[in-house]
């Protein structure tokens, strides 16, 4: 079985919105899954220099899909065992929550595979 890496990564500056108001942190965070093939995410880690908590958000076409807490100027790594296929033409961003006011940068690394 072929298989092809594919990441999403850097780091970007973010001022909060609201806990609960996800934002697309940039738009190179973003992947559209090519036709023929199948994608799958298999992990996230991120990073946060903030003084506060804030969320990356991974989201599948539109809708989130997990929640990953990062706390206040700590990180995390998310070895995704529940994976689901993403189909060709399906899209995975990477979107941030933090609290309103907040502002910071977020270190993201999203390790994803085409089969």
């Amino acid at each position: 079985m072929m298989t092809t890496p594919r990441f999403l990564q850097g780091a970007f500056a973010f001022e909060g919105q609201g806990l609960d108001k996800p934002t697309l942190l940039h738009p190179s965070l973003t992947y559209t899954v090519p036709e023929g093939v199948t994608g799958q995410v298999l992990y996230v880690r991120a990073g946060n220099s903030s003084d506060e908590l804030a969320s990356v958000v991974l989201t599948f076409d539109g809708a989130p899909a997990r929640w990953l807490p990062v706390g206040a100027k700590g990180d995390m790594h998310v070895s995704l065992r529940v994976v689901e296929d993403l189909l060709a033409g399906s899209t995975v961003e990477i979107h941030y929550a933090a609290p309103a006011g907040v502002s910071g940068t977020l270190v993201v690394d999203c390790g994803l595979v085409e089969v």
